[in-house]
């Protein structure tokens, strides 16, 4: 085995590790998911909850697997929730998020004018984790999104581009590598720290006007570092750590979005503000 191959290896285990634990193996796509509110295109929002919510993966994920626990939870409090995948490759299912983040933009633009014509709501709102929180920035502000979406919550989003844990900085070191993950996979290329997507997408501020913008970040993500390059700045935006609200939460990268109820609790305070709760250890119970 070349050096620089063995050098990369850590990088494969961690993305590989992300990938099955996503993915389990029965999975296929949107339209396997549960379809009582769910990828239920008759479901109509209500009074309380006029705005339908579309989930967006993460790198390695799918419509179906990444929102397991997040989509019922929505569901059973009143929501119209939809899923989509995005970011595919030729010839390689159900891992997802890895085409050219651009890209990946224009089909959520697609997905959302799918949702409010389904629904008849004039606007959306939009969780996401990892990339799925960061990539729909670029449609509020290069694709039109921010006349079609009230709210955009990242769950560990990798708002700033991740070192993880330093290991992108050996990529120069090895000659060939670095172009080899961006002609394979854009998409990985394109969330890390200093890519020219990242520079276009931060450019000039990290919002735009008529959005509410919410952060969730945990303390022990591994795979989105620093931590703290999660955060956003501008108006409209709330940056929370779990860790503020339950010092007993340990989720990290992967947790945080699939089974952390302490965050699903402050996302549904995102989606509905004016009637949120204070969110603590107990969140885990309600």
């Amino acid at each position: 085995m070349l050096p620089w191959k063995r050098a990369l290896r850590p990088l494969a285990a961690l993305l590989l590790t992300a990938a099955v634990a996503v993915v389990p193996a029965a999975t296929a796509s949107a339209s396997d998911a549960p379809h009582s509110g769910w990828n239920d295109y008759s479901c109509r929002p209500s009074a309380a909850h006029p705005r339908p919510v579309v989930l967006v993966h993460g790198t390695l994920g799918n419509s179906v697997d990444n929102w397991l626990g997040l989509a019922p939870y929505l569901q059973s409090r009143g929501y119209c929730v939809y899923s989509l995948d995005y970011g595919q490759l030729p010839g390689v299912p159900l891992f997802h998020g890895l085409g050219p983040i651009d890209a990946s933009a224009g089909q959520l633009a697609a997905f959302v004018d799918k949702v409010l014509a389904a629904t008849g709501a004039a606007k959306a709102d939009l969780v996401g984790h990892s990339q799925g929180g960061m990539m729909p920035r670029y449609y509020l502000k290069f694709l039109g999104g921010a006349a079609k979406v009230n709210a955009l919550v990242g769950i560990a989003p990798d708002n700033h581009g991740t070192d993880l844990d330093g290991l992108t900085h050996l990529l120069p070191y090895f000659p060939g590598a670095e172009d080899l993950l961006k002609a394979t996979t854009p998409g990985l290329a394109d969330q890390i720290t200093g890519s020219a997507f990242l520079t276009k997408l931060n450019a000039g501020g990290d919002t735009v006007p008529g959005v509410r913008y919410t952060v969730i970040a945990s303390q022990y993500d591994e795979v989105v570092t620093p931590w703290r390059t999660q955060y956003l700045n501008g108006s409209g935006v709330r940056n929370v750590l779990l860790q503020d609200l339950c010092p007993l939460d340990l989720s990290e990268h992967l947790a945080i979005g699939l089974t952390d109820r302490i965050a699903f609790h402050e996302v549904a305070n995102a989606l509905d503000p004016a009637h949120a709760t204070a969110t603590t250890c107990a969140s885990v119970f309600s």
